[in-house]
């Protein structure tokens, strides 16, 4: 027991440690997100959606300071404010886990969560153009608001004895990162069908140049699902390593829909406009076209035409 509360003890320092990194890295994408959006060289190239982004990125942005700062406060008076607690650290946090900025930092998480899984949900649909597709996702998305809730009632008399509050609260993490898991998986696989077409149609210079492998990560949110599933295999076997895994997997929360957000804002991801624009037309079947040279060329991809033509579009300063 004395090894695990150690082990708990180094997680939480370690993952307040992560987290200062990683708020560092949200501020920046926030604000070269915001730059991007301020300094458009013609506004009518601003889509009416990219104003619904820049209040959603500051919203996630506030969420996420607060539960910063809401996990530094409460390390702050575990270590040095109650340094003397009696029974020790590990029991200052037993007893402490109601206190009133910690269930604001939970009501941070929640909120980041749902604004997070919201955007990845429908980010599947632009990329698969199916409403079908996300129906499951939804289901789940609306099982989490409702553990979520339910969290946030009991999180103001929760203690380390309430066998009821621990179990909603693993529930709700594993619903969400399922949610997230499966979401990243269809992508994953709309991706790389689409770059197999491309590559077939257009050659692997093109496929490469838009289908890349930092875009399907990106797209997809695959290092939010990653973290997530270590969260909950180290919750699953107690090693005390849970919270570092937490703490990165709540931080990735904000910084997955920022990095969507960033390409949506400079024009790098795959929007519902574009998906319906068509210029450039191949046939399913065509032997490899002669293809202008990006750099100096515009183009679209038609995203949705899936029976029988491809287009391709991208502009210079994009590549």
């Amino acid at each position: 027991m004395a090894s695990y509360n150690s082990a708990l003890q180094n997680s939480f320092y370690i993952g307040n440690s992560f987290n200062c990194i990683l708020y560092g890295i949200e501020l920046v994408l926030y604000f070269v997100t915001m730059h991007n959006f301020l300094t458009a060289k013609k506004r009518e190239h601003r889509r009416k959606s990219d104003r619904f982004f820049m209040c959603f990125s500051t919203a996630l942005l506030l969420l996420i300071t607060i539960y910063v700062a809401t996990q530094s406060v409460f390390g702050e008076e575990m270590w040095i404010v109650n340094a003397n607690y009696p029974g020790g650290d590990a029991y200052y946090a037993y007893e402490n886990l109601s206190v009133w900025y910690e269930t604001l930092g939970t009501a941070a998480f929640v909120a980041l969560n749902l604004l997070g899984d919201g955007l990845l949900i429908a980010r599947c649909w632009i990329i698969w153009g199916n409403y079908y597709i996300i129906i499951f996702p939804c289901f789940l998305w609306i099982a989490t608001l409702g553990l979520g809730i339910y969290i946030l009632q009991t999180a103001g008399s929760f203690n380390g004895s309430s066998i009821t509050s621990l179990r909603v609260g693993i529930a709700y993490c594993a619903v969400s990162i399922g949610l997230n898991v499966f979401v990243s998986c269809i992508i994953i696989a709309r991706m790389l069908y689409y770059a197999r077409r491309a590559q077939r149609c257009l050659g692997s210079h093109i496929s490469r140049v838009y289908f890349s492998i930092a875009a399907i990560i990106v797209e997809s949110a695959l290092p939010y699902s990653l973290f997530g599933i270590a969260f909950l295999v180290t919750c699953g076997l107690e090693s005390g390593l849970e919270i570092l895994f937490m703490s990165i997997y709540v931080m990735l929360t904000c910084i997955a829909p920022q990095m969507i957000v960033w390409r949506v804002i400079s024009g790098r991801a795959w929007t519902k406009d574009e998906a319906e624009e068509s210029t450039i037309m191949f046939s399913s079947r065509p032997s490899r076209p002669t293809i202008p040279d990006v750099s100096q060329s515009d183009a679209v991809i038609d995203l949705r035409n899936m029976k029988g033509e491809l287009s391709l579009a991208a502009s210079a300063d994009e590549v």
